[in-house]
């Protein structure tokens, strides 16, 4: 026992600085699964909130039935897998560019120039998008497709061009993120390795091939595997608010979330959007589990549980 109180003692200024995040993690995280019962009752504030009628799955009907199920499943899935593969792409290219940076306020401004982004509200990201988009005095109007002599673009009206904007602003506002997580495991690297390379005359492409991608790979799995966790969800903001709610862009924009929040403005019916948040955390807990499985098949020591 007195050994015990000696470990808790010594370990006591970590728990002190740990004890924030995890009543953080206690209040955002767990004690909102209490209201996860409100998917499957019926909203009767007579009765009290989560006293109303026991519905079963009735309020997860209008996710399937509606005629945009189709759509907003088909655009949530594919431009999360876009946003995968491109992001991976990106996020490890800029990081290696990152890593051959030897002036060191060099390295300090393109850290903080790729960081900001990600720290700038979506809402103010719209606003910028509109500065560049604007069929009266967008930038890209009235600057580039005018000096090269085009017609300008009503780009709020034209959905194919969308896939390609959102893409670009999901990789520009993410990159900073990216660079963090690849560059941490990058310091990691013993030199050495880079060394002895360039004693037996590696190019400076065979050193990224058989040094760094490698000893990459955990870096690169865990990051996977979250994003598959997170494949039935969308950035609200960037999906509803950078396209300023378009009618004309619903074919391409219209994700889960953005269809859950319409619906409920439009019905004020808080048990559907809660059905739609349950529905999307059990997939995405199944989608992350399978992953881990398949990742603990073939390369055990680089799954996450």
């Amino acid at each position: 026992m007195n050994n015990k109180m000696k470990k808790i003692k010594r370990f006591m200024p970590l728990y002190i600085m740990a004890l924030p995040a995890l009543i953080y993690l206690f209040i955002n995280n767990y004690m909102p699964l209490y209201g996860m019962q409100l998917a499957f009752r019926e909203l009767d504030y007579s009765k009290g909130i989560f006293n109303g009628k026991f519905v079963g799955f009735d309020n997860f009907k209008f996710l399937f039935t509606t005629d945009r199920a189709w759509i907003m499943t088909r655009n949530t899935i594919l431009y999360n897998l876009l946003f995968i593969v491109v992001g991976l792409v990106f996020g490890l290219t800029i990081a290696i560019l990152f890593n051959e940076i030897r002036c060191r306020l060099a390295a300090k401004f393109y850290q903080s120039a790729l960081l900001i982004p990600y720290f700038i509200s979506m809402v103010i990201v719209s606003y910028l998008g509109f500065a560049f988009l604007s069929s009266e005095s967008g930038f890209l109007n009235n600057g580039i497709l005018k000096f090269f002599g085009a017609d300008p673009v009503s780009w709020y009206s034209e959905p194919k061009y969308w896939p390609f904007i959102l893409t670009f602003i999901n990789i520009w506002k993410g990159m900073g993120y990216s660079l963090l997580m690849y560059t941490a495991r990058l310091i990691a690297i013993d030199g050495s390795y880079y060394e002895a390379a360039t004693v037996d005359g590696a190019t400076k492409w065979q050193k990224v091939r058989f040094i760094t991608l490698p000893l990459l790979k955990p870096a690169i799995i865990m990051m996977l595997t979250l994003s598959v966790g997170r494949m039935f969800y969308s950035d609200f903001g960037l999906f509803y608010q950078v396209p300023m709610s378009s009618g004309a862009l619903k074919s391409v924009t219209t994700t889960i979330d953005t269809y859950s929040f319409e619906a409920l403005m439009k019905l004020g019916d808080v048990t559907m959007s809660s059905a739609t948040g349950v529905y999307q955390s059990v997939v995405g807990f199944i989608l992350l589990v399978g992953a881990n499985m398949l990742i603990r098949k073939f390369s055990k020591d680089d799954a996450l549980f």
